[in-house]
């Protein structure tokens, strides 16, 4: 069962995963282009599949359960799911545009093996 936003923040643990500065202020810019009522958080979760096991999903999300690791970056709310949190301490999600694309990438030190796409891990 999901509830409201209303999620107390000091209760949670820290934060399995880190934002940089680039990757906070692109997520600030896409929650706010969403327009939304609602406060959106970036839910960073981990999920079987992908070509090496693992790979991780990325979304907005206004629900949250009660078992959610949640941390805010500046004006960024960031949650993961308590499973998903065990394999993602330590990693690092970066926002980088240049002339090979714009994108989010993921540095994990938990995975042993990726895929070339980097969105697949084991």
């Amino acid at each position: 069962m999901t509830t409201s936003t209303s999620v107390n923040l000091s209760s949670k643990s820290a934060s399995p995963i880190t934002l940089t500065d680039s990757a906070i202020i692109k997520v600030a810019e896409l929650i706010a282009a969403e327009a939304a009522e609602e406060t959106l958080a970036l839910r960073i979760a981990v999920k079987s599949g992908g070509c090496s096991g693992f790979q991780y999903d990325m979304f907005f999300d206004s629900e949250f359960a009660s078992e959610d690791i949640v941390k805010e970056f500046g004006t960024v709310k960031v949650v993961v799911d308590s499973q998903s949190g065990s394999l993602l301490t330590g990693a690092t999600l970066d926002f980088t545009d240049g002339l090979q694309g714009a994108g989010f990438h993921i540095t994990n030190p938990n995975a042993t093996k990726t895929c070339g796409c980097g969105n697949s891990f084991s």
